[in-house]
């Protein structure tokens, strides 16, 4: 858990100002800032699989550190480099990154905490959010000296705390795939592509990915849109992210009580997507007021709405985060967790690609037709439609119930 809040503190002190850097600095349409930060998300979470599987043969251990490595040439890369292809190029080494330690953390987590999972990724949710939170300041500060300082010192975090990780962090490897060589990788994927529950409930989630994610692309745009360039700008997205970073640190693990006591994981799930969903209500409440045109006072009250939107876009997730990740683990059978944690992601990624690029694309469209409501009422609908998915699923069981196992080979239905 401290291991992953250090790596949140280089991440974020970094990526909520990327948007603004791609669009402003370099002046690039919205499309493309949208292409190169949904490339990050495809190389993360659409090689999650790959990720999981090395994890899950090779042991949790090592591909923390090789995903350390990659981070830190990444995010050296996107400091010195001002040109889309290389821009695109780290930006999908970051993502590659991602897709070697995420997976093998997470299954980490769930293997050493047994029975009290959801505690644990609640647990686990504070220290992630503690770097979202710290992360941000650092980088508002190191951005007033220049994106290229922060660049450079979110790498030097990661090649620090890979250092440390090479000396400090115990093995682990996942039970099932120590002695057994005679199983094949292509074997193992069919089988997980078999547990159609685990299908059903990786699709019906795509959304609530896509959601989040508007936090580092929609959300800092609006907060532009409305209150301009320059510090005042890198100032309120800083504080969106303080705001959302601390109602988790202070608010999580009640969340989670609170929910597990009054509600199957189902449920809650469902509620948290829904309360997603309507994190996007105040940025169209907005849009019926005109952009103001001068005054830190103005300015300052056009930034509420995308803060809101972000405090609760992180309620929805306090809700979720700790079912979802116990749900991935209950339908893989407790087996090749790691692999199934990254062919979970590896779907959202792949989803949250295609969001981007339409979000992009919708707030290009919006700003030229005069229709600044379309992109908010196109992600409420989307909330809408995930949520109506997962109510579903929970009742027809498909949440609860393990995956049935055939012969000789686990995790098929």
């Amino acid at each position: 858990m401290v291991n992953q809040f250090a790596i949140n503190l280089g991440f974020y002190m970094l990526m909520p100002y990327l948007a603004t850097h791609l669009a402003g600095p370099l002046g690039l349409a919205g499309w493309l800032v949208g292409l190169i930060l949904g490339v990050r998300n495809f190389s993360q979470q659409g090689m999650f699989l790959v990720g999981g599987t090395l994890a899950d043969r090779l042991g949790y251990k090592p591909m923390i550190i090789a995903g350390l490595v990659l981070r830190t040439v990444g995010f050296t890369t996107l400091g010195l480099v001002d040109s889309v292809p290389a821009l695109i190029a780290a930006s999908a080494a970051t993502g590659l990154a991602g897709a070697l330690f995420n997976p093998a953390t997470r299954a980490y987590l769930a293997l050493d905490a047994g029975g009290r999972r959801v505690e644990a990724f609640a647990l686990f949710n504070v220290f992630y959010q503690a770097g979202i939170l710290l992360g941000p300041l650092v980088g508002m500060v190191l951005t007033g000296a220049g994106f290229r300082v922060t660049c450079l010192v979110a790498a030097g975090t990661f090649a620090v705390l890979g250092v440390v990780q090479i000396r400090a962090l115990p093995a682990r490897r996942a039970e099932e795939t120590k002695g057994e060589g005679g199983r094949g990788v292509l074997a193992e994927w069919r089988g997980i592509l078999a547990n159609r529950p685990f299908l059903l409930f990786s699709t019906a989630m795509i959304g609530s990915y896509v959601m989040s994610f508007q936090v580092y692309l929609a959300l800092p745009l609006e907060v532009r849109r409305l209150g301009g360039e320059g510090a005042f700008g890198v100032a309120a997205v800083a504080v969106m992210f303080v705001v959302s970073g601390l109602s988790t640190i202070l608010f999580q693990t009640g969340v989670t009580a609170w929910c597990r006591a009054r509600m199957e994981p189902g449920r809650a799930l469902t509620l948290g997507v829904l309360v997603m969903g309507t994190a996007f209500l105040p940025l169209l409440a907005a849009t019926a007021v005109p952009v103001p045109d001068g005054g830190t006072g103005l300015r300052l009250l056009a930034s509420v709405p995308p803060t809101l939107s972000a405090l609760l876009l992180s309620a929805g997730t306090m809700i979720a985060y700790p079912f979802e990740m116990d749900t991935v683990v209950r339908l893989s059978g407790d087996r090749l967790v790691a692999t199934h944690y990254g062919l979970y992601n590896t779907v959202c990624g792949v989803g949250i690609t295609l969001g981007n690029l339409l979000t992009g694309a919708a707030l290009d469209a919006a700003r030229r037709a005069g229709m600044s409501a379309l992109p908010w009422l196109a992600l409420v609908a989307l909330g809408l439609v995930c949520t109506v998915a997962l109510h579903r699923l929970h009742r027809t069981g498909r949440l609860s119930a393990p995956p049935a196992k055939t012969g000789t080979r686990p995790l098929t239905v």
